[in-house]
């Protein structure tokens, strides 16, 4: 199974970013793009995410394989992920660690999140969205205005809408995520560690990353060092990308000898 990629400024990626719940991998294009011309920038789309294969199941470690078949022609390089896409990350570095030279995860732990989410009511609203009767876009953000309040964040969900001719459809694998929310949240236990360096983001308006979760990261990434960007929610690199980009260039120049 292919995922799919693009790739931003060059043609030899040196880093590769994997996107968050509901995302797809040009939603890390600002932040590739202000990385150029020192680095060139691998976007992939998660499975069951923008253009790449459905799976049948919600499986963190089969889907950090996939990732892992993507890399090996460009291994190793430096991997950042965000929120669901970082705990992909994470296991790819944990599971493979000959393709990671260094890892970033923003604003996620390795630790079981059920339940604590609001992303129930965004599959909610979208699920409320009758598709064979809506006309328009427009109409789609009117829908799901009624259980999501922010327009930034219906922007983000109805990214994954497409028109195919004469009827609507959502392009991310909406009725396998939507039921399994909870093991979106959960962990995958590991004895393994990764022992390079390792970037933690988080926002500080964010509350996935909590003070008492430094201890399960420390024992998978015992190189890891954390930095929290003011002014950012849980979509951090999207709300302060130019505080996100200059950590991430900070990170790479301090660490490129280690």
């Amino acid at each position: 199974m292919k995922l799919h990629e693009s790739v931003i400024g060059g043609s030899e990626p040196d880093l590769a970013f994997c996107h968050g719940l509901f995302g797809q991998g040009k939603n890390w294009t600002r932040i590739a793009k202000a990385l150029t011309p020192a680095h060139t920038s691998l976007l992939l789309d998660m499975p069951n995410h923008g253009r790449s294969p459905w799976t049948d199941s919600v499986d963190y470690a089969a889907w950090a394989d996939l990732v892992a078949e993507q890399l090996r022609r460009y291994a190793p390089v430096d991997l950042i992920g965000h929120s669901m896409g970082g705990k992909i990350a994470m296991q790819v570095a944990l599971r493979h660690p000959d393709l990671v030279r260094r890892l970033v995860v923003v604003d996620i732990s390795p630790v079981d999140y059920r339940g604590l989410t609001s992303f129930t009511r965004y599959v909610e609203g979208m699920q409320d969205i009758d598709l064979d009767s809506l006309t328009s876009r427009g109409d789609a953000d009117d829908l799901l205005a009624q259980r999501v309040r922010s327009g930034v964040i219906r922007g983000f969900l109805l990214q994954n809408l497409r028109r195919d001719k004469d009827h609507w459809r959502w392009q991310m694998n909406l009725q396998l995520l939507g039921a399994h929310l909870d093991d979106l949240g959960g962990w995958p236990p590991t004895e393994a560690t990764f022992d390079r360096p390792v970037l933690w983001v988080a926002g500080a308006n964010s509350d996935y990353i909590q003070p008492g979760y430094r201890e399960a990261m420390r024992r998978l990434f015992p190189k890891v060092r954390s930095v929290t960007i003011k002014g950012a929610g849980h979509w951090v690199h999207s709300e302060q990308p130019e505080a996100f980009v200059a950590v991430l260039q900070k990170f790479l120049g301090d660490t490129a000898e280690d």
